[in-house]
């Protein structure tokens, strides 16, 4: 099992104490301390996760983020400075799978890093539901090759739009609460300021596009959640 974590942050001594922390939790950490080496690294090598900060010399965070997800879909958390949404917000448009304000607590990290860990390295059967490929409309989904196809068309999607997808085809019809979301496919309650969750649901409908019938495959409803529309034929 690949427990390498790449971090890429300008501040040495952070490094150093994340490295000890999470060596300490089984992973093996490696660091980098500008953008232009970190997106090197990151594209050239295997790791189960990147720690990314936004701040950092030669290339920011945001230009690092799209050159991995340019060539890689490897799970992304960025670290952004305390109470700058905008940040998280473009961070998650960009294929970020989470985010951490700065400055944060070790175990903070190392439990959203669990959280991602254990979503990617899940077993087919996910969500204690069966890992059989699901169909709604022209869309297919197979949790065990944790693939997405839209009429016949492979669509790239980060670990978390996967999760998402996948518990709203599950429930497609019906209505999926915001909280539910959160706690299913980030591993976390949702916080009363958290826009994570419509972030990568946006993100999903671009990558997506309209339906057949031209209407939004996931759409809003207002002050619940999300529900995934069966076409017509399927109701």
């Amino acid at each position: 099992m690949n427990d390498r974590i790449l971090i890429i942050d300008d501040d040495a001594d952070l490094c150093a104490l994340l490295r000890d922390y999470l060596a300490a939790e089984g992973f093996t950490v490696e660091s980098v301390y500008d953008g232009e080496e970190g997106a090197r690294r990151a594209v050239e090598a295997q790791y189960c996760m990147i720690v990314l900060d936004v701040m950092l010399p030669k290339l920011n965070g945001f230009e690092v983020l799209r050159r991995i997800r340019a060539e890689s879909q490897s799970p992304v958390l960025m670290l952004t400075a305390r109470g700058d949404e905008i940040d998280r917000i473009v961070g998650l448009e960009m294929g970020a799978d989470d985010y951490l304000p700065k400055p944060f607590n070790p175990r903070e990290l190392v439990a959203r890093l669990r959280a991602i860990q254990r979503r990617v390295q899940a077993p087919p059967a996910t969500h204690g539901v069966s890992s059989e490929i699901l169909t709604v409309g022209d869309v297919t989904l197979d949790p065990g090759a944790r693939a997405l196809n839209r009429d016949g068309e492979t669509i790239d999607l980060t670990s978390v739009e996967f999760s998402v997808m996948e518990i709203l085809l599950r429930a497609a019809g019906r209505v999926i609460s915001r909280e539910d979301l959160s706690f299913k496919a980030l591993g976390r309650r949702l916080n009363y300021n958290d826009r994570s969750i419509d972030v990568h649901v946006s993100s999903l409908r671009k990558k997506l596009g309209p339906s057949k019938e031209g209407g939004e495959r996931i759409k809003s409803v207002r002050g619940v959640g999300y529900i995934y529309s069966c076409p017509s034929a399927e109701r």
